[in-house]
């Protein structure tokens, strides 16, 4: 089945639902307000759109996230009215379907594009990734080759997407792209994919208790890179459609809903209370890709698994997810 047909947030409104476990991308989201109200504000200085403003946000969310962008910029451009006097003309909405990896707009269509929580999830799983083994994503123990075959599938993706916005973005029209990013270059020491270690870890366990088969693991790969900054500058470089004026990353704990950014460890207590609120979040991104594959029967132990694992490592470390918003301008 193509991964576009079953690459989604969970849908509807339960208690693993992304509509309610989504306060981590909804932080990213807001967290780029500032960067969406400078670029906009320049659009309408230097004049890039006059009768007509018109506003892509590319992304596959469910629930409250899915319009807080095009809110947002609706508040923005509503300021800019404020301030010269104007009235605020209709806003004409249209819900445009396929993946952003190929072309969606017209050329020269767009003033300005958003895109949250989305340049981290790849085309494809990439090719080559027999020698993975057990693991589901590019964890710290996976082989070099199984580096590499993230990196080419990211670096290919990346510049396509830019590609293809090139086509569809006016010149001197802006870009905000938030992302999911890891610290360092050596991707052996980075720690961006803990949790989905302990996931497929999870998996690992219940092999033994005969509910799920070594081989169904040993072919399921998510695909999801993290890159570090220097990619990303490259790569934009490499491209040359697009100048990059602007670039911020961030830490958020893995869970949501812990503010303490001082302490690395969690006690027993709080490590329950955070492990199971990371749990939710992971199963409401992940859980789709996880009944395509191993069908929906294993999904509730699964989590109970991991969550116990979470705890576990909460009680040695407290990883943290890096986000980076960028700020580009077509040339």
């Amino acid at each position: 089945m193509s991964l576009a047909k079953i690459l989604h947030m969970n849908i509807g409104d339960g208690e693993s639902s992304y509509a309610n476990n989504s306060m981590l991308q909804e932080t990213g989201i807001r967290k780029a307000v500032p960067f969406q109200k400078l670029l906009i504000k320049g659009l309408a200085n230097h004049n890039v759109f006059n009768d007509c403003f018109t506003v892509a946000d590319l992304g596959c969310s469910s629930g409250k996230n899915t319009l807080l962008v095009a809110s947002n910029i609706i508040d923005i451009v509503h300021e800019l009215k404020k301030d010269k006097g104007e009235g605020f003309g209709p806003c004409f909405v249209s819900a445009v379907p396929g993946s952003f990896y190929g072309r969606l707009f017209p050329n020269q269509s767009l003033h300005f594009v958003n895109s949250a929580n989305c340049n981290h999830w790849l085309s494809q799983v990439p090719r080559g990734l027999e020698s993975n083994g057990s693991n589901i994503c590019m964890a710290r123990a996976s082989p070099p080759n199984v580096y590499q075959a993230y990196q080419n599938q990211f670096h290919n993706d990346f510049t396509k997407f830019l590609q293809m916005r090139s086509e569809e973005v006016v010149h001197g029209g802006s870009m905000i792209l938030t992302f999911f990013v890891r610290e360092v270059a050596d991707p052996t020491i980075a720690n961006c994919f803990a949790h989905l270690e302990l996931l497929g870890q999870s998996l690992v366990d219940m092999i033994k208790e005969g509910l799920v088969r070594e081989s169904d693991i040993n072919s399921f790969n998510v695909p999801l890179y993290f890159p570090c900054e220097e990619e990303v500058r490259n790569i934009i470089e490499y491209e040359r459609s697009f100048s990059l004026e602007n670039m911020n990353a961030y830490q958020l704990n893995s869970d949501p809903y812990d503010k303490d950014y001082i302490n690395m460890t969690d006690s027993g207590e709080l490590s329950q209370i955070h492990a199971k609120n990371i749990s939710k979040v992971t199963q409401a991104v992940f859980e789709p890709l996880l009944i395509s594959h191993f069908g929906n029967s294993i999904i509730d132990i699964l989590f109970k698994k991991f969550e116990k694992h979470v705890a576990e490592d909460l009680l040695k470390q407290k990883p943290k997810w890096l986000v980076m918003t960028i700020s580009l301008t077509k040339k």
